[in-house]
């Protein structure tokens, strides 16, 4: 039998660019609240897909996009602030 693992000692080239950078690490960071946020709405929501909803069901999904939407807003409240000069 004939191994199939590959001729060169590494098929894929790894470099030092490959590895995000400080600046993505905090914008990674300050989005968080947003991701975790969104991540609650998709599980809320897959929950949904087999089986009909409850009234805490809908309580639980209307949360989930209150948090999502709250998160959002102060992701485009921090953005504004950053803007330097202000907005009119």
């Amino acid at each position: 039998m004939e191994s199939i693992v590959a001729l060169q000692s590494i098929v894929t080239p790894w470099s030092d660019g490959l590895e995000p950078s400080d600046a993505e690490l905090d914008a990674i960071e300050a989005e968080m609240p947003l991701i975790l946020a969104e991540v609650d709405l998709l599980d809320a929501l897959i929950s949904q897909l087999d089986r009909l909803a409850s009234e805490f069901d809908a309580r639980r999904i209307r949360r989930a996009r209150n948090r999502v939407l709250a998160a959002r807003t102060s992701l485009a409240n921090q953005a504004a602030a950053a803007v330097p000069g202000g907005a009119a």
